[in-house]
């Protein structure tokens, strides 16, 4: 593998299509091997404690078969009203969740970590991003769940899909939305390699 733009190889644990597309936005090279790790689905969870926590499981999982390469794991869930908004078990559950936010300010936090297992580096941080939807009837939540594949989207939604049709505004950092704040994740990196750049056995 081509070095990345920010130092060595990495690999992302993760399936998700728009993590990939936000990391070469990025210009960061990588590898895909995703986690099999069980999450914690956890709905009266902290977020920011559960997707730290997530994010961490999915990198350790990967971490095991790949101890001395960079692994950066990542999970992102939307909270509103004290609860936690994860994938939609079905477009019944989804739409009864758009039904929910909508009108309202909701948080969407990714948790982000990046682990090199076999040099004992764990840099884990979270982000926050708050989202105002519009007021939604039934006819433009149907609307919205006929235009976008939701079953795979933290809070039933995308921003970067058809978002005019239920978002009102953002305030944070758009890719944060979208499952992967690259800033933080450059950061987390970077701080990662450095300290395999200063460990006299790295090679």
């Amino acid at each position: 593998m081509k070095k990345s733009g920010i130092g060595n190889k990495i690999i992302l644990a993760s399936a998700s299509p728009r993590r990939r597309e936000l990391l070469t936005r990025a210009k960061i090279v990588f590898d895909v091997v995703p986690s099999q790790a069980d999450e914690d689905n956890s709905i009266d969870s902290d977020p920011r404690d559960l997707v730290l926590r997530n994010a961490l499981t999915k990198a350790e999982d990967v971490s095991r078969r790949f101890p001395n390469t960079p692994v950066l794991g990542a999970d992102t869930v939307v909270a509103y009203g004290g609860r936690v908004f994860g994938k939609p078990r079905d477009l019944a559950d989804a739409k009864e969740m758009l039904k929910i936010l909508s009108g309202n300010t909701h948080s969407v936090f990714t948790g982000v970590a990046v682990l090199v297992a076999g040099k004992n580096i764990s840099e884990v941080d979270a982000e926050e991003s708050r989202v105002k939807f519009k007021k939604l009837n039934d006819s433009e939540i149907d609307a919205y769940l006929k235009a976008v594949h939701v079953l795979d989207k933290a809070g039933a939604y995308a921003a970067q899909e058809c978002g005019e049709m239920i978002i009102e505004n953002i305030e944070g950092a758009f890719d944060n939305v979208m499952g992967l704040p690259c800033a933080l994740a450059k950061n987390l990196l970077d701080t990662a390699q450095r300290a395999m750049q200063d460990d006299p056995t790295f090679a």
